[in-house]
């Protein structure tokens, strides 16, 4: 006699059933940064669709626009950033919430909100028009100012030893989120069939060396002289360069295959170019739960304190071993 079991192949651990698990090793939890999480995952569902959708309807391309950081906007990073603030409001867990896109804190409206969240909605949009992944990266906070009022600056500018979530999604060959809680980093992958992310990357731990470094080579002579070494020794190696620009998937790479991405200042951005709440504390996060390590090339990002919104840092993020004889340079 058939088994009926044996007809049906398992679909595997969804998304919503693993974060539930999680909490219930948590007498005290409330289930407020589980139903979060999934108001992420829902939103990174609708943008995983319109990324889809990218060659068939009109949202490839700029807006003649330019966001508050003085890059041009492409449409997406307007529909992203749409997408994520709506998931937020009625999902009602968030009184607030900062974006790369934006100039200042956008309140919800939900003020009993016990988090507040940094998203970069749609990191390394420009690459949309040419098929090559792009991602969203986001980093929460449980708020410090009184329930029931208005957020305050002092929620966001926490540091990001505060952190208690944070994650990307990644839009490429497939949609993959991933994410820690500080209990170490999972991903799962999108089923687009049943509607769910599956996990797919259980106990995801970086590699502790690599033969890859990730970096901008048309940058390279403006880069300081140990940074200069440091990636010729990489090339007297025979290590690969690859570098996508986008920093999630590159990043991701890294994390499974072992790695270092390298993003120092330059003339033009001599404070660093990339943002410390929205890609360098919530990647720097993932990167400690993985056994990974992150710096600004003097101190573990982590360690920053921020004054601004939207401060920037040189960045360098990857496997231990190889960072630790970046920092030795």
């Amino acid at each position: 006699m058939i088994n009926p079991e044996s007809l049906v192949s398992p679909i595997g651990i969804t998304l919503g059933r693993f974060i539930k698990n999680y909490e219930a090793n948590y007498e005290n939890a409330s289930g407020a940064l589980s139903q979060l999480l999934r108001d992420i995952s829902l939103a990174a569902k609708i943008i995983n669709r319109d990324v889809n959708r990218a060659g068939l309807i009109d949202i490839i391309g700029g807006t003649e626009n330019d966001n508050i950081q003085g890059e041009a906007q492409q449409k997406l990073d307007l529909i992203a950033n749409i997408r994520f603030q709506k998931a937020l409001k009625y999902g009602g867990e968030v009184c607030a919430l900062v974006t790369e896109e934006d100039d200042g804190i956008i309140e919800t409206g939900n003020t009993f909100g016990k988090y507040v969240i940094a998203i970069d909605p749609l990191d390394g949009s420009s690459n949309i028009d040419v098929n090559v992944s792009i991602g969203t990266i986001f980093s929460i906070y449980r708020r410090v100012s009184e329930l029931g009022k208005p957020a305050t600056m002092a929620d966001f500018l926490q540091g990001g030893r505060k952190q208690i979530a944070a994650g990307y999604i990644i839009y490429g060959s497939s949609a993959i989120l991933v994410y820690t809680a500080g209990n170490g980093v999972n991903g799962f992958t999108y089923e687009s069939s049943i509607g769910e992310f599956i996990l797919s990357h259980k106990n995801i731990n970086h590699p502790a060396n690599g033969d890859v470094f990730s970096v901008n080579f048309g940058n390279y002579n403006e880069f300081n002289t140990s940074e200069q070494t440091y990636i010729q020794n990489c090339i007297l190696r025979k290590y690969s360069n690859r570098y996508i620009g986008s920093l999630v998937a590159d990043y991701h790479r890294n994390s499974l295959k072992g790695g270092i991405y390298l993003y120092p200042a330059t003339e033009k951005n001599k404070n660093g170019k990339l943002r410390i709440l929205y890609e360098c504390f919530p990647l720097a996060f993932l990167a400690e739960q993985s056994s990974a390590m992150a710096t600004d090339g003097s101190q573990n990002i982590l360690d920053i304190v921020p004054l601004e919104l939207h401060q920037r840092s040189p960045f360098f993020i990857g496997s231990e071993k190889m960072m630790e004889e970046f920092m030795d340079k």
